[in-house]
């Protein structure tokens, strides 16, 4: 990752000391742009956290900022916003001046959403506003700016790769369009059986979202030292669940999967015209730190950790686990998922820990993210 660390609180940065071991993960490298955007369902993470969060200091793995910023919309005192990685950091820095200085209209264009030939006029607008650390990171990466920031990550160029060059093999523009309209569960069904889940479907998807190629094209192969099982296999059942089970003309990631955009009507949270005003007017509250999540400072309300434990062996997610809760307020929510391998609350903090299944299990029957195998949500005793 490089660099003395990264502590912004959306003023002025503060040098930490450099992050080393913990969540990280052996092999895996931090110095680029992994995820423009977050692939995570911030619906189900606000609905799981709300009630904790609000008036409360919210710890959050930042990635591209999404939800990060759209834990604003809880009203919380403060969101931490953490990573091992200087370029993630960089992404919401970006987000949020851009939040801070353009109109609504003005930052679905410059992000990406919709079409505009001045993204890199506009950031160089915008750069006297970042630190040091994210203007040195974006001046040299205008290009990425210039084709809209949220498609600049690693990820989302494995899945264009997929859109232009895999998906044509398998299905027409015309069939695609048709997957995407609303239709209800019974159309939703019908469709995926008579139309779409063809042997040619099944065959590619397997191998461009198997352990390999996504692996080298994708994630890290890292990422899957914790896995067992056939990836490919299990990822298509959680695709055909979601193509007949979930809306799909309202889903973002199935829209930008399948589209490479944003439609206007499947917005992901943080950018939804509702959340506009609460996320402009809170952005102050947002704190960019560079460091393992469990070395954040002071105490917590609400947890949003992503997918952080199935990148690390049982042993170490339970003490990484344990290092979190040290930081918990009484009544605190964890709210994580696991996508691969299966993590969650570990046997030793039982008597510390409210495992809440009636909130997690009917928020993951409707997660639009639909690739992760479990969504948690943990509740500390007091």
């Amino acid at each position: 990752m490089g660099g003395d660390g990264w502590r912004h609180r959306c003023r002025a940065p503060h040098p930490v000391p450099r992050p080393a071991g913990g969540h990280s993960v052996s092999g895996a490298r931090f110095d680029f742009l992994r995820y423009a955007a977050v692939w995570e369902d911030a619906d189900i993470l606000v609905d799981a956290l709300a009630p904790a969060a609000r008036g409360a200091r919210v710890l959050s793995i930042a990635s591209a900022g999404d939800n990060a910023l759209a834990l604003l919309t809880c009203d919380p005192e403060e969101v931490v916003a953490v990573d091992l990685s200087a370029p993630q950091l960089a992404a919401c820095e970006l987000r949020i001046a851009a939040w801070r200085s353009l109109a609504r209209e003005e930052l679905l264009a410059f992000l990406g959403v919709f079409e505009s030939a001045d993204r890199v006029t506009t950031y160089r607008a915008l750069r006297s506003g970042l630190s040091d650390r994210a203007r040195g990171y974006w001046d040299t990466h205008e290009q990425d700016i210039a084709g809209g920031i949220i498609h600049a990550g690693k990820f989302e160029r494995y899945l264009r790769s997929f859109r232009r060059f895999v998906l044509p093999l398998v299905h027409s523009r015309r069939t695609i369009d048709r997957l995407l309209q609303a239709r209800t569960r019974e159309e939703r069904i019908r469709f995926y059986e008579e139309r779409w889940d063809t042997a040619r479907w099944r065959l590619v998807f397997r191998l461009f979202f198997g352990r390999a190629v996504m692996g080298r094209m994708g994630r890290d192969p890292a990422f899957f030292a914790h896995v067992e099982g056939t990836v490919g296999d299990r990822i298509l059942a959680r695709t055909r669940h979601a193509l007949t089970e979930l809306p799909l003309h309202t889903n973002p990631y199935a829209a930008y999967i399948m589209t490479g955009t944003y439609p206007v009507g499947a917005l992901p949270l943080y950018l939804r015209a509702e959340a506009w005003q609460p996320i402009r007017d809170r952005l102050e509250r947002v704190t960019l730190l560079q460091a393992r999540a469990q070395d954040a400072a002071g105490h917590f309300g609400a947890f949003n950790l992503s997918d952080i434990f199935e990148y690390m062996p049982p042993d170490v997610h339970e003490a990484v686990y344990a290092a979190l809760v040290e930081k918990a307020r009484p009544g605190a929510r964890l709210a994580y998922w696991n996508m691969l391998a299966p993590r969650s609350m570990p046997g030793s903090m039982s008597e510390l820990i409210r495992q809440r299944p009636d909130i997690a299990a009917p928020l993951h029957a409707r997660d639009a993210a639909w690739f992760y195998s479990a969504f948690h949500v943990d509740e500390v005793e007091g």
